[in-house]
């Protein structure tokens, strides 16, 4: 019921935002408009104050919106109103109402981007687990427990990694752009500075996807080795391990973090059958050594070894919070490298030079707008304004159906002193239909190979 509940919440905000910027420029250029819908289809409320006025309707199907305007194109229109009509007026305004909608959206991006900085979250400290044995990360030099301060730019200026979210978006955007990221990176107390370099150009923007931190080998936050809740009977429990236990080495190997040890422990199965592990831990000051024999259990096929206790601790966190000013300026520079970076990857998509497994759809924004609602006020913020850049720039795309493929209209109609005729409109119109109806396949069977683990 939260992630319905989410949902709607979320496209309820973004298409009244998207067409009230619309109506406004419409209202503000002198245009009268007929009809404010939020959803298609049967209408489920209206109200209007007068039959002169605006009709503002809730249709049933909640999957977008549109504003109606007075337009001689699509049926006879009073003389008294005819100069308040859509098609009389000029150029500069058309252009301006049609570019309003995606104006708005990205509007609200900034705003929201702003209040979620000014709410703050708790968000996990980029210090980083060990690297995956063998990934980029671990040849780049990086090492359980390094704390990742800042990334320094192509121009040796140095930009502070405040969390390891920040660091995901910095990964992220130069592997986009397929190119190499520097690091500067301590020791988890904040000592002995040095630099890393992630080559992320060889990688490609076709890797960029829900795994592209594991591939590198930067899976996630810095945890110790130590057990949590031992389950009664299991194996930890059977081999006398105990909650608070602090593992030093398995089998004479060094434990860096709980995450190289989950690892070995899931490893710890050959030919099916588990195999005896030697644990050195510390509990209470001692140093004791503890024969350890995992169980076995078969997940997605394989068979892997587990010991029944929770093995790590919780990360450490950091409150991200900004001034008043400041939260602006990150909300515009934000919502400004979010536009760029979804261009990026649909223009990459297009040329096939990125994974089309990227392109995600209603089921998609459901599932996350729910947990982003149960995590905070501020993490719901962050994402209702991913999702409204993310809608502002594909109306701006130059696709028929579109608000860009209309601004695409009027710059032919600019340059060539004419508008399109309305043969060559009626078959960009069919052809942009035919593209988002692909699109939207596309997005939807993503969305379920998702849920059924096939991505």
């Amino acid at each position: 019921m939260t992630t319905l509940f989410a949902f709607l919440l979320t496209l309820g905000i973004l298409i009244v935002v998207h067409e009230w910027g619309h109506y406004r420029m419409a209202r503000a250029c002198g245009v009268k408009v007929l009809r404010f819908s939020v959803g298609f289809g049967k209408v489920l409320w209206r109200r209007q104050r007068s039959p002169e006025s605006t009709e503002f309707v809730i249709s049933a199907l909640p999957l977008g919106g549109y504003v109606r305007m007075l337009d001689e194109r699509e049926g006879p229109v009073p003389s008294q109103w005819a100069h308040q009509a859509f098609n009389r007026q000029p150029l500069r305004s058309r252009a301006l109402i049609v570019a309003a909608g995606p104006a708005a959206n990205l509007i609200l991006a900034v705003l929201l981007y702003a209040a979620a900085g000014w709410v703050g979250m708790d968000e996990p400290k980029p210090v980083l687990g060990a690297p995956a044995a063998g990934s980029l990360a671990e040849h780049s030099g990086m090492r359980a427990g390094d704390w990742v301060q800042a990334v320094i730019d192509a121009d040796g200026d140095r930009i502070p990694v405040q969390s390891l979210n920040d660091l995901r978006w910095h990964v992220t955007d130069a592997t986009v752009e397929e190119r190499d990221l520097t690091l500067e990176v301590t020791d988890a107390q904040g000592r002995h500075a040095r630099e890393v370099r992630l080559p992320l150009a060889q990688i490609g923007s076709r890797e960029v996807d829900a795994q592209l931190l594991q591939r590198i080998g930067l899976a996630g936050p810095y945890s110790e080795p130590v057990l949590g809740t031992v389950m009664e009977g299991g194996a930890a429990a059977v081999a006398g391990l105990r909650a608070g236990d602090r593992v030093r080495a398995v089998d004479g190997r060094e434990v860096p973090d709980a995450n190289r040890l989950r690892e070995w422990v899931r490893a710890s199965v050959k030919d099916g059958e588990p195999v005896t592990m030697q644990w050195r831990i510390e509990r209470a000051g001692r140093v004791l050594d503890v024969t350890v024999t995992p169980s076995v259990r078969e997940m997605d096929g394989v068979r892997v070894g587990r010991i029944d206790a929770y093995v790590g601790q919780a990360p450490q966190m950091v409150r991200v919070t900004y001034g008043a000013l400041e939260g602006l300026v990150y909300g515009v520079q934000r919502t400004w490298e979010v536009a760029v970076l979804s261009l990026k990857m649909l223009g990459k998509m297009l040329i096939g030079e990125a994974s089309l497994k990227n392109l995600s759809g209603p089921l998609t924004i459901a599932d996350v707008a729910g947990q982003s609602v149960q995590l905070g006020l501020a993490y719901y913020l962050g994402f209702l304004a991913l999702v409204s850049v993310s809608l502002g720039v594909l109306n701006l795309l130059p696709l028929p159906v579109l608000d860009g493929g209309h601004l695409m209209y009027y710059l032919f109609e600019g340059v060539t002193g004419r508008p399109i005729s309305d043969v060559w409109l009626d078959r960009l119109q069919r052809g942009g239909v035919a593209i988002m109806l692909l699109m939207m396949s596309l997005a939807l069977y993503n969305d379920v190979a998702r849920l059924l683990g096939l991505h």
